[in-house]
């Protein structure tokens, strides 16, 4: 079992790892050695372990990182280190689970005081004025 978010495991054989070669300079090594990893996993296996809202979330918060075939990823070539970029995937993943948990808030309505009526109808009565003053006068 892989520990992804507080009071969520999944099992091992439903996250795929990948490993490709990095991008950019970094001399021999880069062009050797298959650092980047690229984590995948389907959001129908992760949603026997999510309810229903937070997939929805997870989809809008990742949803640059889902696949045609409803596959998420997430890749990092950050480290010379492919333990490392595996982990920093683990924790991206961590992350947007997490995020995805946390319930919106609900906003409530609420009135402009009478006070702040009265103020913005008179700013609009001065700059009203302001804009009134300006105009020339041909009498």
């Amino acid at each position: 079992m892989l520990e992804i978010a507080p009071g969520l495991s999944l099992p091992l054989h439903l996250v795929e790892f990948t490993f490709s070669r990095s991008s950019g300079p970094g001399g021999q090594n880069v062009n050797k050695v298959n650092t980047k990893a690229a984590l995948s996993v389907r959001l129908e296996d992760l949603a026997a372990h999510l309810d229903a809202p937070t997939l929805d979330r997870l989809r809008g918060l990742a949803s640059s990182r889902l696949t045609v075939d409803d596959r998420l990823v997430v890749t990092c070539d950050e480290s010379r280190s492919q333990h490392a970029n595996k982990a920093t995937c683990l924790e991206r993943l961590r992350e947007l689970i997490v995020r995805a948990r946390v319930r919106p808030r609900k906003r409530k309505r609420t009135k402009p005081s009478r006070a702040a009526k009265e103020r913005r109808l008179q700013a609009k009565k001065k700059r009203g004025e302001i804009k009134h003053a300006r105009q020339a006068r041909f009498d």
